[in-house]
């Protein structure tokens, strides 16, 4: 009975302390101090059950309150899942109604608040988040050149004018044709520059279909 009694009374007090610290407009690290590390777990585990059935103004509120204590990496999944909810709404909206959605659509779509919304749709783009994205996109930029390159080569002629446009650049022509130059050890053609170094870089495919496309341009040996 007496065990009984002390469990309660542990529970008691501990519910107290979370109800105080959930009455702050603001919970900082100093504030948790009052917690044991085992209350500790237990808050960190009712905090994130709380946000997670929150929407609109009141996550906006709850946001503000435990910010302070929230980890960098936590800090940055939301960012990232706020990010594609916005994302998938507008694709999805845009599809139905035929024409850009408003921020109210979007938050009764996304569960965000329109404050939310507004703030991400305006600071999205300097986002370092959104900036590894943009890199990540990036950095497959050469393996779908390489695949455009391959179709290029065996005759789509769609996929010549892409590789084309994207690997040579606007430079005036001389006399009404394209420039070419050749200096030393590379090759310069309008924008665009062959050099050893270059060829060097590229795998044994690249090489083997830029034979192949040269072999088709180039007149036949004697």
């Amino acid at each position: 009975m007496k065990s009984t009694k002390k469990s309660l009374q542990k529970f008691t007090d501990t519910q107290a302390k979370i109800d105080t610290l959930l009455a702050l407009d603001s919970i900082t690290y100093d504030d948790l101090e009052v917690l044991t590390k085992e209350e500790q777990k237990k808050f960190g585990v009712m905090l994130t059950d709380t946000y997670n059935s929150l929407k609109g103004k009141e996550l906006d509120k709850f946001y503000k309150k435990i910010e302070p204590i929230m980890a960098k990496e936590t800090k940055n999944s939301i960012w990232e899942t706020n990010h594609n909810h916005i994302t998938y709404a507008i694709s999805s909206l845009m599809q139905e109604y035929g024409r850009m959605p408003s921020k109210g659509e979007l938050a009764k779509e996304t569960g965000l608040s329109r404050q939310t919304i507004h703030k991400h749709l305006q600071e999205y783009a300097t986002n370092p988040l959104y900036l590894e994205h943009q890199e990540q996109f990036r950095l497959m930029t050469d393996k779908v050149l390489a695949r455009v390159f391959k179709y290029a080569v065996n005759g789509d002629v769609s996929a010549a004018k892409l590789f084309l446009t994207v690997m040579t650049p606007t430079t005036p022509k001389q006399n009404g044709s394209t420039l070419i130059q050749t200096q030393n050890n590379y090759i310069q053609i309008n924008g665009t520059v062959l050099s050893q170094e270059a060829l060097q870089q590229l795998s044994t495919e690249q090489l083997n279909d830029l034979e192949v496309m040269l072999q088709s341009v180039l007149p036949p040996k004697r």
